[in-house]
């Protein structure tokens, strides 16, 4: 994982202000007011044009500092298209982050355009994905950033309750691209959640499977389209982040928080078929994702972990077997932040093939090699271990590293359990230290 330059994640927070100013702008461009509502305690915000029989009523948002600023600066707002796409094209050409293929970018435009995600939409897949390069400040590896669908998702209760639409999704698609048409449903061909175009270009709607399991479309009314119902979802949209796609001037949109996606991603790539290419390209995600949050958002990487986890034991299972598949450096750095041990790693074991040991007189420790999922992991018992537990007080070199020979099973174990069921202190590696023999001796 790269970083990228500091003054790549300020460019990025004024394009992505500057777009947050656009989308609200163009949306309510017409002379009216906005008007709050409060529902079951909460206060949402719609915008009133037109009078009497032609008046309309347009979904805002929930009420948030930032959207009262604003609603308070709406007549404020300026025209900066030129800056805007100045801003896109610094941050593609300049630090090389990614974004999507034009005809991809022309799509998610023509969805925000038409209130997809003003209508509280989100963005979810690959594309949502790219997005995390600019929002975190690295570079994402370009294998897994590649993708001919645009994925839009959408809690069902929520389409209900906003009282606003998008118009026909078919008739925005083919403002982009006449070939659009729909795809019948497998279990329903009377219903639509999936609209292609030629060229592979797909565009797919998603709801969470908050019930029992069913694969019946369910109607979206907002986005005047069906959706599929797909598990974990739910997790994976809840509260999500504006983002701005790196295409034109900048395309305005909500994405999952990036620690949602990583963890979301680790629990389905368990539930695809092995060999699957979907899969592959999940654990690439996860694994970016997650080497970039340990640093950059350590907190938020916890607390998204901790709410999974507790969600039931399907949940901790698939988890655990998704960490299992990331290398190891990623894993321990992910363990070390969530506060999780590694013996939550189905299969994972510290094994010791009588490898040889030596003393590293400028760390003044004996260093020997174990075994976990097929790779070697570094292990060591320092001086002081050596010398108040084992008897090579007053040793020079070769004697402690004779003592270690002569206790080596016993040190081992003591490795192992630490490796398994300690906190971790640094990702694939081990050392015992004097204040540890005690406890892990009576272990």
């Amino acid at each position: 994982m790269v970083a990228a330059p500091l003054v790549a994640q300020t460019t990025y927070a004024e394009l992505l202000e500057r777009c947050a100013g656009a989308a609200f702008t163009d949306a309510f461009a017409e002379e009216g007011a906005f008007t709050p509502k409060t529902v079951k305690g909460r206060r949402y915000w719609y915008f009133q044009a037109g009078t009497g029989d032609s008046r309309t009523q347009r979904y805002v948002g929930p009420e948030t500092p930032e959207l009262l600023e604003r609603i308070a600066h709406h007549r404020e707002a300026r025209d900066d298209e030129r800056e805007r796409r100045t801003l896109v094209s610094t941050l593609v050409r300049s630090f090389n982050l990614p974004r999507p293929i034009p005809q991809i970018g022309n799509i998610v435009a023509a969805l925000a355009k038409a209130g997809v995600f003003r209508l509280r939409g989100v963005l979810v897949g690959t594309v949502a994905y790219q997005t995390y390069s600019a929002m975190l400040g690295v570079r994402l590896s370009a294998g897994s950033l590649q993708t001919g669908d645009v994925d839009i998702a959408q809690f069902k209760n929520v389409s209900v309750a906003i009282g606003d639409s998008t118009p026909p999704v078919l008739d925005v698609l083919k403002e982009v691209d006449k070939s659009f048409r729909p795809v019948p449903h497998v279990v329903d061909g009377r219903r639509v959640t999936s609209y292609a175009a030629k060229g592979g270009l797909r565009v797919d709607f998603l709801t969470p499977n908050e019930g029992g399991e069913t694969g019946k479309p369910q109607a979206l009314p907002a986005l005047q389209t069906d959706a599929q119902p797909l598990r974990f979802l739910d997790y994976l949209i809840h509260d999500p982040e504006p983002a701005v796609i790196l295409h034109d001037t900048g395309i305005y949109v909500q994405v999952p928080s990036p620690a949602r996606y990583a963890i979301q991603k680790l629990i389905v790539s368990r539930r695809r078929p092995e060999g699957f290419a979907k899969r592959d390209k999940d654990l690439q995600q996860a694994e970016a994702l997650l080497e970039a949050l340990v640093e950059k958002r350590p907190h938020d990487l916890k607390l998204s972990w901790q709410e999974a986890y507790e969600r039931g034991r399907t949940w901790r299972q698939l988890l655990a077997e998704g960490l299992g598949h990331l290398r190891a450096s990623v894993r321990d750095l992910t363990l070390r932040v969530i506060d999780v041990r590694r013996s939550i790693i189905p299969g994972l074991d510290l094994n010791f093939n009588n490898p040889p040991a030596r003393y590293d007189f400028s760390r003044d420790i004996v260093l020997f090699t174990g075994t976990s999922l097929g790779g070697p992991v570094e292990c060591a018992v320092s001086r002081e271990t050596l010398d108040d537990h084992f008897g090579a007080d007053g040793l020079g070199q070769e004697g402690r590293l004779e003592c270690f020979l002569k206790n080596r099973s016993k040190i081992e174990r003591m490795t192992r359990t630490k490796y398994l069921s300690w906190p971790i202190e640094e990702p694939n590696v081990v050392l015992i230290k004097s204040a540890d023999a005690q406890k892990l001796m009576e272990a």
